[in-house]
């Protein structure tokens, strides 16, 4: 595997005085040595060519990115200071960026763990972090961090139910703990992506739904289980406020019921309290039973 290294360059400013200066050098030469029989002359006319092609090796480092150098096809290193550099001309030159990217991968359709078809997508930020490996690792890196992120999402998606109640068994549900959906996301692409020197900084998922074939069936199932959730609620609240009404009855001795009347008064109660309309009030205008 090859590893990044540091490129052999100088810096540009310095060599541009140089250089300038041996070419002014190989002017002044011909120009002084101008009789045709003197050896010197022909000397600076052989240094002139070198000195000009020598100008090609300077070539420009914008921050945040680096230049991979190789020679005849033999890697050279890799050179990350920014600003003009100078390096011998015959070195072939390649742009890598740096920088923090972002890609969203497309809404691809996959089974959960218990076999529901869902819809999911993730956002991945990354960077190059070992240029030697990006380049000369892989062939095209940024398709392959594509393929890799979208191929890491559906084992993903594939590992986990998508709520919880799909799975009571299941720790971990894709809807219910995005943190260490997260984690597990990242870990998983970074284990594909290590070897073309990629660095993943965080993947999130940007989209999760139920395919379009079960949404509504999933939606129903959802709601049942809310308005069951919520009368089951109710019924809880309903039975303390009647068990704190019976015992205020009994401790102020306002009046004394029978069995037969708690029990009336309790299905009242509840009724009123579990109701999900207004009670309508009956006035009993004779005796007490």
């Amino acid at each position: 595997m090859i590893q990044e290294r540091k490129g052999l360059s100088f810096n540009g400013y310095i060599a541009a005085l140089v250089l300038l200066a041996l070419t002014l050098g190989c002017l002044w030469g011909i120009a002084a040595n101008a009789a045709p029989s003197e050896g010197g002359k022909f000397i600076f006319i052989i240094a002139m060519p070198i000195v000009v092609a020598c100008w090609l090796g300077f070539f420009m480092v914008q921050p945040n990115q680096g230049k991979v150098l190789t020679l005849f096809g033999h890697y050279v290193g890799t050179e990350k200071r920014s600003g003009l550099r100078w390096t011998i001309p015959l070195f072939m030159r390649r742009a890598v960026s740096l920088r923090i990217r972002n890609f969203e991968s497309a809404k691809i359709k996959v089974n959960d763990n218990q076999g529901n078809p869902i819809e999911i997508a993730a956002i991945v930020v990354w960077k190059v972090t070992d240029t030697a490996e990006a380049v000369f690792e892989v062939d095209d890196y940024e398709s392959y961090v594509t393929i890799q992120s979208e191929s890491a999402l559906r084992i993903l998606a594939s590992s986990y139910p998508y709520d919880p109640r799909d799975d009571e068994e299941a720790e971990i549900a894709l809807r219910s703990h995005p943190v260490e959906v997260s984690d597990r996301l990242t870990a998983e692409i970074q284990e594909r992506l290590g070897k073309a020197g990629i660095t993943v900084h965080e993947a999130r998922i940007s989209h999760l739904a139920y395919a379009q074939e079960i949404a509504s069936a999933m939606l129903q199932r959802q709601q049942a289980s809310a308005i069951i959730a919520a009368r089951s609620r109710i019924v809880d609240g309903a039975v303390g406020m009647v068990d704190m009404a019976l015992q205020q009855l009994n401790a102020k001795q306002i009046v004394e019921l029978d069995d037969e009347r708690k029990a009336a008064m309790v299905s009242n109660l509840l009724v009123v309290l579990c109701s999900d309309k207004n009670a309508q009030p009956v006035i009993n205008s004779g005796s007490l039973y």
